[in-house]
């Protein structure tokens, strides 16, 4: 039986080389957003804990938006490893300002990538890229807000607890204009 497999492409492009890695910065990201959630759920802190084990979640889906777009468009996808995540932390600033750090570097990713794309004239790539960007505004500005109520409630985390019950950050609100996941959403 002769049958017909369909032709994947081999990477070729600063661009599809630069799609694989982000899938790779998101695993970590999400490896490490998963290591946040369990610091703070062994530390009885039930509202940062769901909001981090969400982020691991978004962040992983992410890597899976990139993941179908590559096989989307036919070129080789190979998962990266992930790289050792942080566990331990003196405090929860610390905490928190790693994941500031986290998603600074993960917008600036994000922004090489979109501009390698428009660069190698990929308008398509670039196309998919603006959800990603949109949502890196959105993600550093949250941290940002934790960050800065953390400190002016000069550490008492019990604050913090009581804004993500009144105001929920990471509330999904690109969701509906998202790309799709490989596998679908898990």
């Amino acid at each position: 039986m002769n049958a017909v497999v369909k032709k994947i492409e081999s990477r070729t492009s600063r661009a599809q080389n630069l799609l694989e890695e982000q899938v790779g910065n998101e695993l970590n990201a999400s490896q490490q957003y998963l290591a946040c959630a369990v610091w703070f759920d062994q530390r009885d802190l039930p509202r940062l804990a769901a909001y981090f084990y969400r982020q691991s979640v978004r962040k992983r889906n992410h890597a899976m938006r990139v993941v179908q777009y590559m096989i989307d468009k036919n070129v080789a996808v190979e998962i990266p490893d992930v790289q050792a995540v942080r566990n331990v932390f003196s405090d929860p600033r610390e905490l928190l300002a790693l994941a500031l750090e986290q998603e600074r570097a993960v917008t600036e990713e994000v922004t090489t990538l979109s501009r390698a794309l428009r660069e190698e004239s990929d308008h398509l790539g670039e196309q998919f890229m603006r959800w990603f960007l949109s949502e890196q505004v959105d993600e550093v500005a949250q941290m940002t807000t934790m960050l800065n109520i953390t400190d002016r409630s000069q550490g008492n985390m019990f604050d913090l607890e009581d804004y993500l019950k009144r105001d929920p950050v990471g509330d999904n609100r690109y969701e509906a204009t998202a790309p799709r996941t490989a596998g679908g959403k898990l």
